[in-house]
């Protein structure tokens, strides 16, 4: 007998039940790692997989992960390049994606990624056909950040043949924890305290939403009526462009961004694997909402729970901040139809 014979006595016949909340993550990029970290610090799986093609730097991060596994609840986490190892995940989280070559065009660019996505996303449907896929990848061009994500969230979509509510983009939900956080600088107040919404284009063309901004259920808006426009002498304006300066100050500074938007993932993942109906703005179709007439993914206010994205908030938008939305669509279609998907 061996030594496990002597020491374990095997009590159920067949084999265990496997992975009941298995999440994988696609990409071992510093996106990818700090969303894995994310999910097991938070104790989200009971199964982590790592997936890329970069098969050496794969096997180093999942040998990493899995030496600190006695320091965290995950029971498994494995990686490999081939997808049949994302078997029955319940949430995908898609990080991978090409970045901009110098001289490239954002259409060319957002092409290269279609043409990633189009070997990622039939694997994991065919290995996961239940899975929620939430999509992360956001090849911003070196112009500007704007919609790469929401682009390929409604990539993923289409190629997937998923229903709606199953494909869902990381969209502005960072965008609103850093609003969140200038807005807790400013008040002196913790960033859960500060309620305030950035909706729309993930980037340079989002949309802060000031009628909303609140602390306590107190409208910063009744407090100061020029909040946000040029008038106000707070300039309370300068919040949202620190949003979206935020990420290029990051990657001037460190070279790239990682942790916010890994914790933010890991905050969509709890709340899809814990049922928590909470909601998160977080890229969808929005097609016939706000006047948007074009088949588009952009943010609004979701509710998450085990089902996916079960229900959207109607949010009550002042004209020019529909008009904003309107025009970020028109552009994100402009590149869409130009796509071969």
């Amino acid at each position: 007998m061996t030594t496990k014979e002597k020491l374990i006595t095997h009590v159920l016949a067949g084999e265990p039940v496997g992975s009941r909340s298995k999440v994988t993550v696609v990409g071992v990029g510093m996106v990818g790692m700090a969303s894995a970290v994310s999910v097991l610090l938070k104790d989200l799986c009971d199964e982590l997989c790592l997936i890329d093609v970069m098969e050496e730097k794969l096997k180093g991060e999942v040998m990493d992960l899995q030496h600190g596994s006695l320091f965290c609840k995950t029971h498994k986490i494995v990686g490999d390049k081939d997808y049949s190892t994302t078997a029955h995940s319940k949430v995908v989280v898609v990080t991978a994606g090409a970045r901009q070559q110098e001289g490239e065009s954002r259409l060319n660019l957002v092409q290269r990624n279609v043409n990633i996505f189009k070997f990622i996303i039939p694997q994991i449907v065919k290995y996961s056909p239940n899975a929620i896929l939430l999509v992360v990848s956001n090849p911003g061009t070196r112009g500007g950040r704007e919609g790469g994500i929401d682009i390929l969230t409604y990539v993923a979509w289409k190629l997937s043949g998923f229903p709606r509510h199953r494909v869902i983009g990381s969209g502005t939900n960072l965008d609103s924890g850093r609003f969140r956080h200038l807005m807790g600088e400013k008040l002196h107040l913790h960033p859960s305290s500060c309620h305030g919404w950035i909706i729309g284009e993930h980037g340079d063309s989002s949309v802060p939403v000031w009628s909303g901004v609140n602390v306590a259920g107190v409208s910063l808006k009744g407090l100061n009526p020029h909040m946000g426009t040029d008038a106000d002498k707070e300039d309370w304006k300068h919040l949202h462009k620190m949003v979206v300066d935020g990420a290029y100050e990051v990657i001037k500074l460190k070279g790239y961004t990682s942790w916010a938007i890994g914790m933010s993932v890991a905050d969509l993942v709890e709340s899809i694997l814990k049922n928590l109906h909470k909601v998160h703005p977080v890229s969808t179709l929005v097609q016939g909402m706000h006047g948007v007439k074009d088949e588009v993914f952009l943010s609004v206010p979701c509710v998450l729970g085990n089902s996916g994205l079960t229900d959207v908030i109607h949010m009550t938008l002042k004209p020019e901040e529909e008009k904003q939305l309107i025009n970020s669509a028109e552009t994100l279609w402009g590149v869409q139809k130009e796509l071969t998907l």
